[in-house]
């Protein structure tokens, strides 16, 4: 299995930050000021501690994912980036060609999650009227016209949402890069079937995500699945519980009433399906075992956390990866401390267990030695004396 991080190019905080679907930056608690210095530590955090990639997220309420991550990949080694963006801004054609001269300049650390769009009043922000459903049908197309210039093919399409003739890339990426892809409406299914290479789902109980994934392999058997989720991954589940406790005291009421009414608004299938698992309330917000749905309650998007021991968030991913579940995108507040917390915890924990190795190759770190003791760190008990 796969670990990525997130970039909070919306901003950080000790407390859960707003954002996404239409909810304001910074709804609950303070944000720390977003810089690159800032999102370079814990883009090398995540690279050090053993994540794969890092997602950053597109719309309105954050900085351009593109060229933030472009801007990234020089304080950065081997970490990927998991660029959100979305169809309706712009052509296929410079799509491709962006991401093809991303993949040459970075040395091959580009992934592609592509959005549709759930809320028109967003899109149209951008100068997109199309609704819902024709929103699915341009991705459906731009991801043809994209596909088939990565590999190497003149196109020419009168559809009937993208248009380009003579189209073709002068470079091809090297190695193409995978599509990420998203929705749990009615029309994403065969959206994600012809086109992705990950399809993504938001957290939920492991029955409910078992459906979705039931759906989708009946579209697409070989697809691979990721899912995302914050987490509060702590030595004990006292301390992590603790720890979502004092996340929700810095939620006021006046906060939960602004974020959910503009939630309940939302045209997003997926939105909906986080908003059920809470229905805007404070009582029974944990929703599965280790499964809290707290964040929901003024963030958009993915609204829910896995919460408690590293020995019971392992068990929880090893319950998801049961049913499927490949790639694991992960996120906490703060970004920077919540990555140790987790791969140095939780991450050592599934190493043990056999199910996932740090993606440098690197084995456990030798042992150290206890300073003028001339023995290791973590050494065995040196045997009694023999009483004979």
């Amino acid at each position: 299995m796969d670990f990525h991080w997130f970039l909070p190019t919306n901003g950080d905080s000790r407390d859960i930050v707003g954002g996404g679907h239409g909810v304001p930056v910074g709804a609950a608690g303070g944000v720390r000021p977003l810089t690159i210095g800032y999102l370079g530590q814990i883009a090398r955090s995540a690279e050090q501690l053993g994540f794969v990639g890092a997602l950053t997220p597109t719309g309105a309420w954050c900085e351009d994912a593109w060229i933030t991550t472009a801007m990234l990949t020089e304080v950065t080694e081997r970490l990927k980036f998991l660029v959100a963006f979305r169809p309706g801004v712009l052509s296929p054609t410079l799509a491709a060609q962006m991401a093809s001269t991303f993949q040459r300049l970075s040395g091959g650390r580009l992934l592609l999650n592509v959005v549709t769009g759930g809320e028109s009043h967003e899109q149209r922000q951008y100068g997109d009227f199309l609704d819902k459903d024709a929103r699915y049908a341009r991705t459906g197309e731009f991801l043809g016209v994209v596909r088939a210039l990565f590999r190497g093919e003149t196109v020419t399409l009168d559809g009937a949402h993208v248009q380009v003739e003579g189209a073709r890339l002068a470079k091809l990426p090297d190695p193409v890069p995978a599509v990420y892809f998203g929705g749990s409406s009615k029309a994403a299914g065969p959206v994600a079937a012809a086109h992705a290479d990950v399809y993504l789902t938001w957290g939920e109980p492991p029955a409910q995500v078992a459906r979705k994934l039931d759906w989708i392999r009946s579209l697409k058997p070989d697809l691979r699945f990721g899912i995302r989720l914050h987490v509060i991954a702590r030595d004990t589940a006292d301390e992590a519980w603790a720890e979502a406790a004092r996340l929700l005291r810095g939620v006021s009421e006046a906060d939960i009433a602004a974020v959910q009414a503009g939630l309940r608004r939302s045209e997003s299938e997926g939105q909906r399906r986080m908003l059920d698992l809470h229905g805007g309330s404070r009582d029974g917000l944990v929703v599965s075992p280790n499964l809290w749905a707290g964040v929901g309650l003024v963030r958009g998007g993915a609204g829910t956390a896995l919460v408690g021991s590293h020995q019971e968030v392992a068990d929880r991913i090893q319950e998801y990866a049961a049913l499927g579940i490949d790639e694991f995108i992960l996120s906490g507040y703060p970004h920077l401390e919540e990555a140790y917390w987790f791969g140095e915890g939780v991450l050592p924990e599934l190493a043990r267990r056999g199910v996932w190795q740090h993606p440098s190759g690197a084995g456990v770190s030798a042992t150290s030695a206890i300073p003028f003791a001339g023995v290791p760190l973590n050494a065995p008990a040196p045997a009694p004396a023999s009483s004979s």
